[in-house]
């Protein structure tokens, strides 16, 4: 089987998976997609904020010439603290310590942009599987009531859709609530060297 005709195939069983699980598994799969996209943008952005670290002292000598660091160099989460404190400042030292702490606070919280939506589509992916569930056993109740259990294929539709969408459900939701912890362990970590590398510039102003 070349690539062609594997890539059709996988389409085909795609295809089918979707319509035996009925019309939930449209807003599940936009949910699955967005919930992704939001993981992927975290973790590029936090994983660029582990790279090449620079200590604190290289901070300092930094902020004390007023010179960015060198973007090819020198990284990590401490780093961009500097390249945003350094273009913001006043010269004057007082002004200079409230405009860090801003800087490490805005930085903090941008360590966390989009955890809390990846959370919500992870919990939002297990109640559509659970619609689904209703819908499909209404579709089979109602191919009892019309036929009796003389139509096992119109029963098995309905089941299939209900145990589909409720299977779905949980394979979106159970990866995305690991990857919101994960996500959440490492901007909690990194901001806490951010603090920490406020704390020790301003002891230096």
């Amino acid at each position: 089987m070349d690539a062609l005709d594997w890539l059709r195939n996988s389409w085909y069983q795609l295809d089918t998976y979707m319509r035996t699980g009925g019309i939930v598994m449209w807003p599940l799969a936009a949910v699955s997609l967005a919930m992704w996209l939001l993981i992927v943008e975290r973790t590029l952005f936090i994983r660029r904020l582990h790279r090449r670290p620079i200590g604190f002292h290289e901070a300092w000598e930094h902020v004390r010439d007023g010179r960015l660091p060198d973007a090819k160099t020198s990284g990590g989460a401490v780093a961009l603290l500097v390249s945003r404190f350094i273009p913001a400042q006043s010269g004057n030292r007082r002004l200079d310590r409230f405009i860090l702490d801003e800087t490490v606070m805005r930085l903090n919280h941008s360590l966390t942009d989009h955890l809390d939506a990846i959370g919500v589509l992870a919990a939002v992916a297990p109640l559509l599987g659970l619609l689904g569930t209703v819908t499909g056993m209404i579709t089979t109740f109602d191919v009892l009531a019309v036929f009796g259990t003389g139509n096992a294929k119109a029963m098995a539709g309905g089941i299939s859709e209900a145990l589909i969408t409720t299977e779905t459900g949980l394979l979106v939701a159970i990866p995305g609530l690991y990857m919101k912890g994960f996500l959440d362990r490492r901007a909690r970590n990194l901001g806490k060297r951010i603090t920490a590398a406020g704390l020790y510039l301003q002891r230096r102003l």
